[in-house]
């Protein structure tokens, strides 16, 4: 231990000072008026950035009746990706690469077995091709893989293979295990690639790319494409974000008035949480918001106000905007986001069984839906994994990953 107990409460001291200065009560009375006030609609920059579907309102469910109704749709599918994290060779490559699988409630054993896989390479060397145009079959026909060759950057090499292999992995193992979803698809995350799309904001360098290059643009193609599917079969498609770090609303906001919060999870929490007489957080009920429309950040290309990066799309524009509900749940402190396509969520019908769905969902799992559970640990790969694979592809490219000081320090690299 490097803090001696005298060094410890001297910091929790520090931090108690801190806190005096802050009057959360004060915040919660203005989280109210902004949602009272500000959200109907909000502008920026003299656009609506975000609109109620339907009357703007707060709502709260019964923890167990929640959890006992029926589910309003009988069968639910949820999906995941993830990766190996990007990682640099000595040989100057750059790598990730990702697996995305799919879950089926009730069980289906079959397509749970499917994977698709994505490597993404980065080369400093102009003359290197690595890419492959066609998808390799492996696992008797159950998965299938390609290697993509990421777009050559001067920096971030490692955001742009990551956001490559999550994204195309992600985007089509939906379009090609879409026709076995009869009744709901929940995407483990947003339903657009936000990680990609949020290139326009981080560097000159990424956001040319997103705009000029092929691949990007593709992969975006790819969930608009998936939406066009779902849309023209009937089937609803939502996502489920855990930890959504929007701060749009946030920043519209702090554009008039001052906003207090991090982020637009804090700032619906404080709008969501109940307390009793004694200032303590009540717990009996899931508390949550109507629906919105959403044109800010990154949402915005896929807007009205947006092109959609220019790429082509069969429906109307309206279609394809980005709308959310929160959902708070009380017992561990958590504020969940999820969104679907306004072609979905413009139904009042559609719009309260989705919500029913995923309150249900919420109420008896006590976290994301049991669907996205399954997905995510389908799709999974552990830390074990991921050393593993890094030894083997080691061995593949007869180089070793680049290793830092902090990677002996910490144990980062087995």
């Amino acid at each position: 231990m490097t803090l001696d107990p005298v060094h410890f409460d001297g910091i929790a001291q520090m931090a108690g000072r801190i806190s005096q200065r802050v009057d959360a009560t004060d915040h919660e009375a203005f989280a109210d008026t902004v949602f009272e006030e500000f959200l109907d609609p909000l502008w920026y920059d003299g656009r609506r950035v975000v609109e109620p579907l339907g009357e703007l309102r707060r709502r709260r469910v019964d923890l167990e009746d929640a959890a006992l109704q029926e589910a309003p749709f009988p069968t639910q599918h949820g999906l995941d990706s993830g990766t190996i994290n990007p990682t640099t060779f000595t040989n100057g490559l750059v790598l990730d690469v990702a697996q995305a699988a799919m879950a089926a409630v009730p069980s289906d054993l079959d397509l749970h077995r499917g994977r698709t896989v994505v490597a993404t390479v980065h080369s400093n060397d102009a003359t290197v091709d690595c890419e492959e145009e066609d998808w390799t079959v492996f696992d008797g026909g159950y998965s299938r893989g390609r290697i993509l060759q990421a777009p050559h950057v001067n920096r971030y090499e490692e955001a742009v293979v990551h956001a490559l292999s999550l994204y195309l992995a992600e985007v089509e193992h939906a379009r090609t295990n879409a026709d076995v979803v009869d009744d709901l698809l929940i995407l483990d995350g947003p339903i657009y690639p936000k990680g990609l799309l949020a290139w326009s904001d981080r560097h000159p360098e990424l956001a040319d790319l997103l705009v000029e290059e092929e691949r990007p643009r593709d992969v975006v193609a790819g969930y608009i494409d998936l939406v066009e599917t779902f849309a023209d079969r009937g089937v609803p498609l939502v996502g489920f974000v855990k930890n959504s770090a929007s701060k749009a609303i946030t920043r519209a906001v702090r554009n008039k008035e001052r906003a207090p919060w991090v982020n637009d999870a804090a700032f619906f929490r404080r709008v969501l949480e109940r307390t009793d007489d004694e200032d303590e957080r009540l717990t009996d009920h899931l508390t949550f918001t109507n629906w919105f429309v959403s044109r800010c950040g990154v949402d915005e290309p896929l807007s009205i106000d947006g092109d959609a990066l220019g790429i082509d799309r069969e429906r109307d524009p309206e279609d394809y905007e980005v709308t959310f509900c929160c959902i708070y749940d009380p017992r561990d402190d958590l504020v969940f986001r999820v969104e679907a396509p306004a072609v979905f969520t413009r139904d009042a019908e559609l719009r309260e069984a989705l919500t029913m769905q995923l309150l249900r969902d919420v109420a008896h799992e006590r976290g994301p839906p049991l669907a996205v559970e399954k997905a995510d640990e389908l799709a999974r790969i552990s830390r074990e994994e991921k050393a593993a694979l890094g030894r083997a592809i080691e061995d593949r490219f007869d180089a070793e990953r680049d290793r830092s000081y902090d990677d002996e320090r910490w144990g980062l690299v087995a």
